[in-house]
Parts: C-alpha cells; sequence; structure tokens
C-alpha cells in the first residue's frame, strides 16, 4: 500500500488553509493598525505583503515536502 500517496492530498489541503488563515490573520492585523495610525499606512502596507510572501513560501515548502519520495524499508 502507498501511504505517501494517500495523504499527499491531505498535505495540500492542511498547506492550503492554513495559509489562507495566516493571511487572513496579517490582512486582518494590517487594516486594523491602518485605522489606529493612517499615516503609517504605506510603511504598514510594505510589511504586509512580506509576511504574505513568506506566509506563501511556507505553504509552497510543504506542498514540495509532500513530492519528496520516501525510501522503502
Amino acid at each position: 500500500m502507498n501511504i505517501v500517496g494517500q495523504l499527499a492530498p491531505l498535505a495540500f489541503g492542511l498547506a492550503v488553509i492554513g495559509s489562507g488563515i495566516g493571511v487572513g490573520i496579517i490582512v486582518g492585523k494590517t487594516i486594523e493598525s491602518v485605522a489606529r495610525q493612517p499615516e503609517l499606512q504605506g510603511r504598514l502596507s510594505s510589511l504586509m505583503f512580506l509576511g504574505i510572501a513568506l506566509t506563501e513560501a511556507l505553504c509552497f515548502i510543504a506542498i514540495a515536502v509532500a513530492f519528496i519520495p520516501f525510501p522503502k524499508p
């Protein structure tokens, strides 16, 4: 039985769900921060996009790990 092939879709789903939650939190906190201090909008936006890029990179790493072949015992 090939268990790695059966777990890959689960890994994809968890990676996408985690990434979506992370991006939602980042954007929500940025909107909250801009509402409190509108003069920092430019700086906060650039930090937001950096955070989104790092969060999505973790998603891509999780998907890539699912494709690593494991040696058979």
